[in-house]
């Protein structure tokens, strides 16, 4: 029985180096860098102790980058799951055409993310773009979208949620067919309405849905990247900017690799510690 074990873990093996080669010794280097005055290019660096963090800690534009994360990561996750849940409901019931209408939900996830910002930029561009053109041709005057930081926040956080709430319906989706019908029987039976039904039967037995739902769409939103180049690249000034295109920036445009690396350190903290609190929190309300 020994020698069996053994043998299986060593048909680990492979994994674990692979996991070490891409993942773990990668993210090491990350902070052996976020520690130097390395320009990304150049085979010659020293080492700066602190002082990236203290720049990061003292940089207005770090600040702003941060302020926009929390919100394409809050905003993109409390929206995505009110539409994912509504879609859900909606979709739980049988009606003529209902595969279809749960296809074109999902459709968008499958599409990668920096082509559908694209899509999207050939919507609200100012110049030709396909909003511009129809408030034209009904005697409006063209609106500069992207212009504005904070609408052009907001405009992709809207963008996310279109594309990713399909993640969100399924997830659900899966929890409502997982409720046994008896409950809603007897409540019917008692006289509960439906609101009071989906408030004291549905809520609760769907929160561990909920639990895997919100910590995937509040990581993936927090990290949100390719939109942003798409459609902004961070501007105007580094007023759209989430902690990802800064690492980005930072690294290939400034030649701060060295500062470029402690902002990604900082971000996987920052997804790591919210992600975590947010999983003990959502486990504790889960119905056993």
């Amino acid at each position: 029985m020994k020698k069996k074990d053994f043998a299986v873990n060593i048909m680990y093996l492979p994994a674990i180096i692979l996991f070490f080669l891409f993942v773990i010794w990668p993210f090491l280097s990350g902070i052996r860098i976020s520690f130097t005055n390395w320009n990304g290019f150049s085979q010659n660096f020293k080492y700066v102790g602190f002082e990236n963090y203290k720049q990061i800690f003292l940089d207005k534009n770090f600040y702003t980058a941060l302020i926009n994360t929390i919100i394409y990561g809050v905003g993109s996750t409390v929206l995505q799951q009110v539409l994912g849940l509504s879609y859900a409901v909606l979709l739980n019931n049988k009606f003529r055409g209902q595969m279809v209408t749960r296809t074109l939900v999902y459709m968008p996830v499958l599409v990668a993310a920096v082509i559908m910002g694209y899509m999207w930029y050939f919507l609200f561009q100012y110049d030709g773009g396909a909003i511009n053109d129809i408030l034209i041709l009904f005697g409006g005057q063209p609106v500069d979208w992207l212009a504005n930081g904070k609408l052009a926040v907001w405009l992709m956080v809207g963008v996310n949620v279109l594309q990713y709430v399909g993640v969100s319906m399924v997830i659900y989706l899966a929890g409502l067919q997982g409720i046994p019908k008896m409950y809603y029987e007897a409540a019917d039976i008692d006289g509960a309405t439906k609101w009071e039904q989906f408030k004291h039967i549905t809520i609760p037995m769907l929160r561990p849905a909920i639990t895997t739902s919100v910590t995937l769409n509040l990581i993936g939103g927090l990290k949100l990247f390719d939109v942003i180049k798409a459609l902004t690249n961070g501007g105007p000034g580094y007023s759209s900017h989430s902690l990802s295109t800064l690492i980005n920036y930072m690294y290939f445009n400034n030649q701060s690799a060295g500062y470029a690396a402690g902002i990604g350190l900082i971000l996987f903290i920052f997804i790591m510690v919210i992600s975590m609190t947010l999983q003990k929190y959502f486990r504790g309300k889960e119905v056993a």
